[in-house]
């Protein structure tokens, strides 16, 4: 038995392979998030059309999201927060992580989805990707027309500032 790629900690065999193989439905929406990111990593895109609402099924493009899933290599999965969702409930959002890589460079698809039940099941309704908060400056901006951080005297543009985008005089 090998480990589920959702890392729940439990084997595949008894975590999403049953949901995947349509044997048994999805209890939870945090079972159902948990299979879609494990149709991911096997790119079995069918689950991924199933396991969509309405709306989402009519924007779904299966040969995109095969491609995708495809050419990343999976790293890792985490819920960061889950609001809803139980057995008993109609609705969930679920805040979650999905790591991998795509020709040796490393990405984070962080979004919050939201599930509801549809005909009883719990379905995938829209997501909204969480980005990164800005990247912000310590320092304060030289302008070109400042003097130099080196101490010089020179105006940036003159000195350090030039030296780094110019060739250097041979």
């Amino acid at each position: 038995m090998s480990d589920c790629p959702c890392c729940s900690g439990r084997s595949y065999e008894l975590c999403c392979e049953p949901l995947l193989l349509g044997q048994t439905r999805a209890l939870t929406a945090e079972a159902v998030m948990r299979a879609r990111y494990t149709a991911y990593t096997l790119a079995e895109i069918d689950y991924l059309y199933q396991t969509s609402g309405p709306r989402v099924r009519r924007e779904f493009d299966a040969e995109s999201s095969r491609k995708w899933a495809q050419s990343a290599e999976w790293k890792g999965f985490a819920i960061r927060q889950a609001e809803g969702g139980g057995e008993q409930d109609a609705s969930a959002v679920i805040e979650f992580v999905a790591q991998y890589q795509i020709d040796k460079t490393d990405f984070e698809h962080h979004e919050i989805a939201e599930f509801g039940r549809v005909d009883g099941e719990w379905r995938f309704i829209d997501g909204k990707v969480v980005s990164p908060p800005p990247v912000r400056r310590e320092a304060p901006k030289v302008g070109r027309n400042d003097p130099c951080t080196c101490g010089s005297g020179k105006k940036s543009k003159k000195c350090c500032g030039v030296a780094a985008t110019e060739p250097a005089a041979q």
